[in-house]
């Protein structure tokens, strides 16, 4: 089971859902937190889902103010990053962009493929985390080859 685990991490990195950074946060985990990455990543979809009601929020009253999605966004881009969400994280870039150029289709498009990316990084890192629950302790921080 410990080797399922490792694929599926593995696996993430390939697809370019996650980068350096998850291994970093790996590296914090030890004993006396053995669940701290799941626990980050718990808090980083709790907020995002914040972050992505508030920007459909503010996208559907037809007047884009790109300043206040900017910092939405800038917020979201945060998090991403902090967690090594790659995709989501390239996603935030590109509506980032859209927004300092005014340009409210390129933005709506960008949510789109964002919330997309992010919905797919949830639901690869839940099946993650509830297999490597299943295998019980295992080493961390290993580097993927």
């Amino acid at each position: 089971m410990q080797r399922q685990v490792a694929l599926i991490k593995q696996s993430l990195f390939d697809q370019g859902y996650l980068d350096e950074q998850f291994m970093e946060l790996e590296e914090l985990q030890d004993d006396a937190n053995p669940n701290f990455v799941e626990e980050v990543a718990t808090l980083y979809f709790k907020d995002s889902a914040r972050l992505i009601n508030n920007i459909e929020q503010a996208l559907e009253r037809g007047s884009f103010d790109f300043n206040r999605l900017d910092n939405y966004m800038h917020q979201f881009k945060g998090s991403s990053t902090s967690i090594g969400a790659s995709k989501v994280k390239t996603e935030c870039t590109m509506f980032r962009e859209y927004c300092r150029a005014g340009n409210a289709e390129g933005c709506l498009r960008t949510f789109k493929q964002l919330k997309k990316e992010h919905a797919t990084l949830r639901k690869k890192l839940e099946q993650y985390f509830q297999l490597a629950r299943q295998a019980g302790p295992k080493e961390i921080a290993r580097r993927p080859k």
